[in-house]
């Protein structure tokens, strides 16, 4: 006999599978082995206690804080802890309750339902511009052809190609000259036809940039004002082009100026819902989305998110992460950005664990590489 304890997160199925479970108890099982930890902010008291004693019928628990039984404040903070089978058999339980637990099981619902992406995505940068903050990004025009086929080699799945800074208090760039700036490189893509061997994506929000790629091959408009300007929607939805919207608290000029949120999940997920309702309203079709990592965001913040990132893949969209070399792995290890790729790989480790399904990168064999191990690792068991 061998008692060997096994480390999470393990691909449930393929376990149960490999073991000769039948096909049946498979989905029965594997809802067992995923857990939520989901937390609830300013629930009225008597739904906590109504939540409490549902949850503990069905094996499930609810962490609340000490006087809730006797409704010492009217309303609590809680923290629910059930496996996937429990959170579905609350999103039922809930829906006859009063005290606002309708809406609660509607979210619990959409919790249960959201799933992980099969494959992560490496979208390589290049920058065609002067002022990046990572020098090893900015390239002109021939040499970025160059770049750009070197990471297609090493697996880049798509080309992020930018002409103005985003960086905190980058200088202001007038769409003319961002335009002077893409041109000869976007001119040389199209002639190579590299539209053809990987997916181009434009970081811009200016409409005039934005076209004029479109024209040219590009398929997806990374926009860091998520959708802004009208007129980028109607570009994407004229071009059957996917929309990226970012979160971005202020602007690049006054992002980093004390962010505040009241609720930072909350917050940023009531912003991509009100931007997705306004692009699918102009007719785009496919959207992904950026929780802007250091646009707007303190150290603590940035790590939240990639902690909590699950929490966004309730909103069904493909989910895009770009920590690469960015100032807050600085502010944990001191080291300037030519030092940031070991720290720039923990983070996209733990973004893509917790539901990324795109890495936007300035170094692409190494990610391509990580992933792959650490896709192996998840679909081992012994």
């Amino acid at each position: 006999m061998f008692i060997e304890k096994l480390s999470l997160p393990i691909d449930a199925k393929k376990v149960l599978k490999e073991l000769g479970v039948d096909g049946g108890g498979i989905n029965i099982l594997a809802s067992k082995m995923q857990t939520h930890i989901i937390s609830i902010k300013e629930l009225h008291v008597g739904a906590a206690n109504i939540l409490k004693q549902d949850a503990l019928s069905i094996g499930a628990d609810l962490a609340v804080p000490r006087g809730t039984v006797i409704a010492k404040t009217q309303f609590v903070d809680v923290l629910l802890i059930a496996t996937q089978k429990q959170l579905e058999a609350l999103s039922r339980k809930e829906l006859a309750q009063p005290f606002g637990l309708k809406e609660v099981a509607k979210k619990f619902a959409e919790i249960a339902k959201a799933k992980k992406p099969q494959q992560t995505k490496i979208m390589g940068i290049i920058n065609a511009n002067d002022d990046s903050f990572y020098a090893q990004s900015r390239f002109h025009a021939s040499e970025a052809i160059q770049a750009i086929n070197t990471m297609i080699d090493e697996g880049a799945h798509i080309i992020d190609i930018g002409a103005v800074s985003s960086r905190p208090n980058a200088a202001f760039v007038s769409a003319e000259e961002e335009l002077s700036r893409l041109k000869p490189l976007l001119d040389l893509l199209a002639h190579e036809r590299t539209h053809e061997q990987v997916q181009l994506s434009i970081d811009s929000y200016e409409p005039k940039a934005i076209s004029y790629a479109l024209e040219r091959g590009f398929s997806i408009v990374n926009d860091i004002t998520g959708l802004m300007d009208d007129a980028v929607c109607k570009l994407c939805a004229s071009y059957d082009a996917t929309a990226v919207i970012m979160h971005m608290q202020g602007t690049p000029q006054t992002m980093q100026k004390n962010p505040h949120y009241k609720s930072l999940l909350s917050d940023i997920s009531s912003f991509f819902q009100e931007r997705i309702q306004k692009a699918e309203a102009f007719g785009v079709k496919d959207i992904i989305l950026d929780v802007g990592i250091g646009f707007g965001k303190r150290l603590e913040e940035n790590l939240s998110l990639l902690k909590n990132l699950e929490h966004f893949l309730t909103l069904e969209k493909p989910l895009l992460i770009g920590a690469s070399r960015k100032s807050m792995i600085d502010s944990i290890t001191s080291a300037d950005v030519s030092q940031r790729l070991a720290g720039t790989l923990a983070l996209h480790l733990e973004a893509q664990r917790n539901g990324a399904a795109i890495l936007r990168v300035h170094d692409v064999k190494e990610h391509v590489q990580a992933i792959k191990i650490q896709e192996a690792l998840e679909g081992v068991i012994l």
